[in-house]
């Protein structure tokens, strides 16, 4: 089975359009989207109602969880917890429903799918560098051979033994036996690894073949409608640099 997998959408219906189609192309079996829809953007009601129509699974990450009123987020800065609240109150109630609804994590066959670290589900960990990758070898036992996460808007891979953590820096690999594997996705509406383009990955599960894709949507259409909102312009700036 083919799976296509994608992340951190944050309301950029141009990019998610543009990485569903590129799934598309590539004939999956099935999407799974890995959380936080919602947050940033100005488009939420376009892509919860796409993503809730196009995937397999959906996994709640934590702006979400948010505007669905299922964390605390008061201590998020100002212009974030602002495009929250906004969101809150421009969301159908399908859609708000659906928010409400979605799960902290899906294992499916070798597969674990959940928003940050598989450590603390609920909190919602960001797994950007070695040592935090680390950290999940104290539950070695119930990892899973490879855990999928959104996030950090970074695409990044760890190989994890029982002895340690290496970086795969290669963008196309093999899962090896023996090996457990966390990887970051990137992000669909909001990159920032200083590359503007959407990031989605495939993985076949009969080659235990993973790739990370990038694809480039209208960034400039995506920004000025968060510029003609009263969202922070920063969050349209940033599109372009990838940031």
């Amino acid at each position: 089975m083919r799976i296509g997998v994608f992340s951190d959408t944050h309301a950029n219906i141009e990019a998610l359009e543009v990485v569903l189609k590129a799934i598309d192309a590539e004939g999956v079996d099935e999407r799974v989207c890995l959380g936080d829809t919602v947050g940033y953007g100005a488009s939420p009601n376009e892509c919860c109602s796409l993503i809730r129509t196009r995937t397999a699974h959906t996994i709640l990450g934590n702006h979400d969880a948010a505007v669905a009123g299922r964390m605390d987020y008061s201590y998020y800065y100002h212009a974030a917890r602002h495009a929250l609240d906004l969101h809150a109150r421009l969301l159908t109630p399908e859609n708000l429903q659906w928010l409400k609804n979605l799960p902290y994590e899906v294992r499916e066959g070798e597969i674990h799918y959940c928003h940050g670290s598989p450590l603390n589900i609920e909190e919602f960990d960001y797994i950007f560098a070695k040592d935090q990758a680390a950290q999940c070898l104290e539950i070695w036992d119930d990892l899973a051979p490879l855990t999928l996460i959104g996030h950090s808007h970074l695409c990044k891979s760890f190989a994890l033994s029982p002895d340690g953590v290496h970086e795969v820096v290669s963008d196309r690999f093999e899962l090896r036996p023996g090996w457990k594997y966390i990887v970051s996705v990137g992000s669909v509406g909001q990159p920032r690894d200083y590359d503007p383009r959407a990031s989605y990955i495939l993985f076949d599960t009969e080659k235990r073949l993973f790739e990370f894709r990038r694809v480039d949507y209208d960034v400039k259409t995506s920004a000025e409608k968060i510029f003609a909102t009263d969202l922070e312009p920063n969050f349209g700036h940033r599109l372009f640099i990838g940031v």
